[in-house]
């Protein structure tokens, strides 16, 4: 079913989409198989993998949760192929019968994630996983969609300089749940205490975007399996205190339009891209564009109109 709703077939993709559907309106009806959805993201040797074995065998062996790994690649942008190396990077994970991991291309989607990712954490919900953990690309301007998915959104870094905190802090920071300042061991301890106060700080300092839940600072190391009790406290703690107060459900509800409106955005872009007479007129104004003769903003009025009007 996975396989279908990732598809770029118009025909596996409708087939995919009628069985999430379904999985969705049967969720509903009995109000159960509602996994914890869970965002990861970081910058490029933040060690998200190796988090994610270590917190995934912690919680499929210490706390019997069945666990999901959504974790996605990037697609080269020359070949349209993918890294999808996940499986290597997690080999005790992968061969845990009460985990299941899926490397998916993005395929270059806006934020890092397949414009069928909702769907995929759908279907794991109604294969009766306990746990969704989406891995994401890297980290971007783009990259925080992302949040528009998941119930937690966990930013994993890890320890460095204050330059790494700039680039982050008015970008990706701001949406956080969690910030683990992960390899907090050995001699990158006292760098990693460093890094958890200026994130610290950071924090303080932006909008509080919900009024029962503050973002919290941890230190882990993948290493030490301790510290996935820790995080799946915190975890749990984000869960109860949202699932009380309503803004859970809230939340799941707002993604659900947002999802929409974000498929719709996917679909007029490639429907825009293929369409013939954009297809013969595209090189043209880009080379336009580029010499200098004419501002993008006219180019695509243009043409925009050219496409509506052929459309």
């Amino acid at each position: 079913a996975i396989t279908l709703v990732e598809s770029s077939h118009p025909g596996k993709r409708k087939r995919g989409q009628i069985v999430a559907s379904s999985i969705s309106r049967h969720l509903r009806r009995q109000q159960t198989g509602r996994s914890f959805r869970i965002g990861l993201t970081g910058p490029p040797g933040a060690g998200k993998s190796t988090f994610i074995e270590m917190f995934g065998s912690f919680l499929t062996s210490s706390r019997s949760q069945r666990l999901a790994v959504l974790a996605v690649d990037p697609s080269s942008s020359t070949t349209g192929g993918s890294l999808l190396g996940d499986r290597t990077r997690m080999p005790q994970l992968s061969r845990d019968p009460n985990a299941y991991i899926r490397p998916s291309p993005s395929s270059g989607a806006l934020g890092g994630v397949t414009r069928s990712t909702s769907e995929t954490i759908l279907l794991c919900e109604g294969a009766g996983y306990d746990v969704v953990l989406v891995e994401t690309v890297g980290v971007g301007q783009s990259e925080f969609i992302v949040s528009d998915m998941v119930d937690m959104f966990i930013l994993i870094v890890p320890p460095a300089s204050g330059d790494e905190l700039q680039g982050l802090k008015r970008g990706v920071i701001e949406l956080v749940d969690l910030v683990l300042v992960n390899k907090a061991d050995g001699d990158l301890l006292p760098a990693a205490r460093r890094m958890k106060a200026e994130y610290t700080s950071a924090l303080k300092l932006l909008r509080k975007r919900s009024s029962v839940w503050h973002p919290d600072v941890l230190m882990v190391s993948s290493l030490e399996s301790k510290y996935g009790d820790q995080v799946w406290k915190v975890a749990l703690d984000f869960k109860k205190k949202m699932e009380e107060s309503g803004k859970l459900f809230l939340k799941r509800s707002n993604q659900q339009n947002a999802c929409m409106w974000d498929y719709i955005k996917n679909e007029i872009m490639t429907s825009f891209r293929h369409h013939p007479a954009i297809q013969s007129q595209i090189h043209h104004y880009e080379r336009l564009v580029t010499s200098g003769d004419m501002t993008p903003s006219v180019a695509a009025d243009e043409l925009l109109e050219s496409f509506m009007t052929r459309h």
